[in-house]
């Protein structure tokens, strides 16, 4: 289980002629530098891609962002989806640049009062020099999307795939099988370059994704070895296959692990002996 520790990001960058990055200003153990927020186009609007948590010092850098771009105006906010880090900015961006359209695909725990414009698996935004194509990819988040920028054949990823280390899958709205399976949509579209929400810009975006994937694969088998070989608690799991893991991390292991005893228990492989949730519960092979 990689993670992003020391990795540090300007606050601007551009990454090429239609992207610039403004860092959020949240920097975290689980968010690294901090997310990783997107001027999209050419033109003097530009589109604006996940906007942070909502760091007092984000507008300033967004700002300097714009101006390194050269555009001076937003033409709207696309969600990838509605964790706080990637929509918590949203109040802050409108405060300044105005009441901007900000749309999402919709979830049922989206909140009414936030006014979302719906976007849907395909549907398009077009700016000056630029097209997004939305990808619905869940696993992450029931509500994840992720944005095909059609003139470079490059994929803005969100939080499935990271630009160091790999992705939680969390407890609530998370599900490896899922995710499994957006992983492989994403690779089937052969993207060029990766843009992830975190980290550093991923030039081979199908060789990450192919890593990403035998990244699961095995460590699944290792799960899978250590319920033959008698750990039937998360915690003991964790203390045999994430060996090379800081302690301090192992809290997160073990989700990482229900995840996986998850999908596992979906696909009829695994099964809990008892009714506790996945963290607390004892596993064996089926």
């Amino acid at each position: 289980m990689g993670t992003m520790l020391g990795t540090t990001l300007p606050d601007v960058d551009v990454w090429s002629e239609r992207v610039t990055v403004a860092l959020g200003q949240n920097p975290g153990l689980f968010t690294g530098p901090g997310t990783n927020t997107y001027l999209v186009g050419s033109g003097r609007r530009r589109i604006l891609l996940d906007t942070g948590s909502g760091a007092d010092a984000y507008p300033d850098v967004l700002a300097r962002a714009m101006q390194r771009a050269g555009c001076d105006a937003l033409q709207e906010i696309v969600l990838t989806h509605a964790h706080v880090d990637h929509l918590g900015g949203v109040a802050q961006v409108q405060a300044r640049w105005g009441p901007l359209r900000v749309s999402k695909l919709p979830d049922p725990e989206d909140a009414p009062a936030l006014g979302f414009a719906p976007l849907a698996d395909g549907a398009v935004v077009r700016t000056e020099g630029a097209t997004l194509r939305a990808v619905h990819t869940p696993g992450h988040a029931t509500d994840h999307l992720c944005f095909i920028l059609e003139e470079e054949d490059a994929l803005f990823s969100g939080d499935n795939v990271l630009g160091i280390g790999t992705t939680v899958i969390p407890s609530h709205g998370g599900d490896l099988l899922d995710y499994m399976r957006s992983l492989e949509r994403m690779l089937a579209l052969s993207p060029r370059r990766i843009y992830p929400a975190h980290g550093p810009l991923v030039e081979d975006g199908a060789q990450k994704l192919r890593e990403y994937i035998a990244h699961r694969d095995a460590r699944e088998r290792q799960i899978l070895a250590a319920l033959a070989q008698g750990d039937a608690a998360i915690a003991a799991i964790v203390k045999r296959v994430y060996v090379d893991v800081p302690e301090a991390l192992h809290a997160a292991a073990g989700h990482s692990v229900a995840a996986h005893l998850g999908k596992l228990e979906r696909e009829g492989r695994v099964r809990r002996l008892d009714a506790r949730a996945p963290l607390e519960a004892v596993w064996s092979r089926a």
